[in-house]
Order: C-alpha cells, then structure tokens, then sequence
C-alpha cells in the first residue's frame, strides 16, 4: 500500500503547509502552519497525545480546509502509534465529510486490514477505485488488493440490541390445521407469540501462520435471542477449524467443525461439518464470494429429521461510488432426512445495496427462495410448495460512536407462504443496539 499511498494526491489537493497558513489560529497567537509544526515536533519528541490534542484544537477552525488536514493528521499519527480503531474512526469521520478523498479512504483500508477487518478494507479499496484514480495509483492500490490478507492475530466482535417481534416462534396464526386423520387444534405457544427479546451476538478468531501464504484459523460464533419466556429462547454456536490459504487474486478457507442448536432451553439440533469458501478478486471494483458446505444433522426431538444438508452460495459484491455498493447472491441448498416428508430442495436469490450518508451508514437488502419437499407429510398429505420473501433494512449512527461502538437500527419483514399451514407464517421483526462501527 506504500506505493499507493504515496502516489495518491494529498488530502486538499494542495500543500499542506499552504493550507495551513490560509487562515490564523487566534490560540496563543499562533497560525495555523505553526499549530501543525509544533504537533509534528511533539509528536517526534515522543509526546504524542500533546500533538493529537493540538490537532483535536484546530478541528474548530474556520477554514474547512484546515480541519480536515488535522483529522487527516491526527488519523495518521494514531496509525503510527498502532491505535488503529481512533485512527480509523477519525479517518472515517473525515470521508463522511469529503467521500472523495482517495489518500483518506487508502489510509483507512491500511487501518481496518492492521485491525484484522479483511472484507471492510476491501470494500474500501474497491470504493476507492470506483472514484477513479491515476493509473499509477491505480495500479499500486490493485496490488494491494490481490495481496490483502488480515495482520490482527486474534480478533473479537460483540453486538448487543433489543428486539421487538411479532412472531419470536415463526408459527402459523390459525388455530385449526386440518390432517388426514381429523381437525387439530394448536395450543397457544404452537401459535404465533410477540415478544420482546435480547439478542446477542459475536465472533472470535485466532491466526496462527504455519507457512508463506497458509494460516490456520480456529474461530467460534455464537447467537442468542433470550425472552422472559425461556420456552422460546433461541441459541445458536459454531466451531470451526479453518486453513486459510492466500494466492494472488485469490483465497481460500477449507474449514471442519461443529454447531449446536437449543431452542427452549433443549438440544434442537447438532451437526458435524465441513465447509469451503472462496474470494475471488475480479476487476478493481468488485470480487465474487463462493461458499461450499455439507453437513450431517441430528435433531435430539424427531429421530426422523435427522439427514444430510447440503449449501451453497456465489455472490458478486461491487463498488458503485466512494459512498455506495451493491451485491447479489444466488443460493441452493438440499436437505435430506431419514423420512422423506422432512427433506426438501431450496433455490434463492438475495440482493443488498449500502450506502454512507453523511456520518450514517444505510442498508437494505431483499430475498425470495422457493422450497420444494421430497414427499407428502403423513400428518397432512402433500409435500411442502413453498415461497419464502424477506425485506431488511437499517442504519448505524456514527456520530453517536463511543470508542468504536456506535448504535444501530434495523427493521425486517418475513412471509413463508407455504400450502401446509403449519409452515405458513409471517413476521415483523426490528432491533435496537451497538456494534462496532466497521
């Protein structure tokens, strides 16, 4: 990223010493030029947090010009210290202002790939190269591109929120299903419930390197949502052991593990698997993500569910602007099961935009899938025909970060048609948290 770095045009276009003398600090009598030389001097003398404070100072000049050569400064300066996360919110804090600053974007993504943030440092690389660059530039940001792999041996990352929904069980709302047998009435915790839930979530990971382009990579993930309720808590946890293999344009995760499902506070489902994913640089403004994946599940409460499930995904995410991307995803999945009414085949299609508005960053996705079981069900005598849609969307609060944590808001809609009314249901569901800002 040297090269890129150093090619890049500088912030304001212009030097920063001739930005700094267009307008006069009134603190001490000192101009602006000379704020900027004393916060070099302290900065060099080893007082760094003296320097930053000064750049914090001129962040209330007039002159637009020279608060942005401050936050460009002072990002940089915590970068050299190794405080990644304030460099990168400052960092951040200045795109919101100026999108079209490439060496301020370049810094950034050099910032999230030293804080072990892979896919956010690609993604601004390839928002940067959307606003077109000089060739040279160009050419130097593509190679660290095709070379970025994460520098953070371990990471961890935590999400917490409220979150209201209309239906925490995804069940059906009548009271009647008709059988081949005869009418059955559903009790009340069979039916449709509203609740509030705390969900929970987070991952973590180690890298161990074990060669030139080859890391070992165990990590776990885990979701919870909880309710007054227990009878409707559900949580979910996976282990996997991965070896990451980077090339070129190209890299790869074989990955073996575990994953444990309770709902109510009972074992609901476990399965060994085994999974593969790809990431494929393609062009400057884009790659393709594939994901592979088999498992063999057991669940504990029906012995006749108990099968094979088969994934797979490949998705092409591209950089619109310096403020926006797109993606779409094509996915296909197979169940199996040791009774043929409980497996099914399932085809998808998903579609995501983002876009920073200001110090806000806004999301809205959208997905439709098409199941297909292999056989009638016993108990209602025809295999499931099914359409399931899905709407989300969302915003994150920069402004409102504290030390890298910023709120969020997200709001989502679920329809399962389906022509067996046990599986038919819909669902509003909304969240109210903090996450990481990147």
């Amino acid at each position: 990223l040297a090269a890129a770095l150093a090619a890049a045009p500088s912030l304001s276009g212009a030097p920063a010493a001739d930005v700094a003398a267009a307008t006069p600090v009134r603190a001490r009598d000192l101009s602006a030029i000379e704020v900027f030389g004393v916060a070099e001097r302290m900065a060099k003398a080893g007082h760094p947090d003296e320097a930053i404070r000064l750049y914090e100072a001129l962040n209330q000049d007039q002159n637009a010009d020279v608060r942005a050569e401050a936050r460009f400064r002072k990002g940089l300066l915590l970068a050299s210290l190794e405080r990644y996360r304030e460099a990168a919110i400052a960092f951040r804090a200045l795109l919101d202002e100026q999108p079209e600053a490439a060496r301020v974007r370049l810094e950034l993504a050099r910032v999230l790939a030293a804080m072990g943030n892979e896919g956010a440092a690609r993604r601004e690389l390839r928002q940067v190269q959307a606003t077109g660059l000089p060739e040279e530039v160009a050419r130097a940001v593509g190679q660290f591109d095709a070379a970025l792999r994460s520098y953070k041996r371990a990471g961890l990352r935590l999400e917490l929120a409220l979150a209201p929904d209309t239906n925490i069980n995804r069940a059906t709302e009548v009271r009647t299903l008709d059988t081949v047998i005869a009418p059955l009435t559903l009790s009340e915790d069979a039916r449709a419930q509203s609740g509030l839930g705390l969900r929970v979530s987070g991952d973590a990971y180690w890298k161990v390197p074990i060669g030139r382009g080859f890391s070992l990579v165990p990590r776990v993930n885990s979701l919870a949502t909880l309710y007054r309720e227990s009878a409707f808590n559900d949580i979910t946890a996976t282990g996997l052991l991965g070896l990451e293999v980077q090339r070129e344009h190209d890299r790869f995760i074989p990955s073996l593990g575990h994953s444990w499902r309770w709902y109510g506070q009972q074992a609901y489902m476990q399965s060994d698997l085994v999974t593969l994913d790809w990431i494929h640089v393609l062009g400057r403004r884009a790659q393709v993500t594939t994901s592979l994946g088999a498992a063999r599940t057991d669940f504990p409460r029906n012995e006749l569910q108990d099968g094979a499930l088969y994934t797979a995904s490949v998705g092409v995410e591209r950089a619109l602007s310096a403020r926006s991307g797109i993606s779409a995803t094509l996915t296909a999945s197979r169940q199996t099961a040791r009774d043929p009414g409980y497996a099914s085949a399932a085809g998808g299609l998903r579609l995501l935009g983002w876009r920073e508005a200001g110090h806000t960053t806004l999301y809205a996705s959208a997905m439709a899938q098409r199941t297909e079981g292999d056989a009638a069900l016993a108990l209602f005598g025809q295999r499931r025909r099914e359409w399931f849609v899905n709407a989300r969307a969302g915003a994150t609060f920069r402004a409102l970060a504290v030390h890298g944590i910023a709120p969020y808001v997200r709001v989502g809609y679920e329809r399962n048609a389906s022509n067996v009314a046990l599986y038919d249901y819909r669902r509003f569901t909304s969240e109210f948290g903090v996450t990481s800002s990147f």
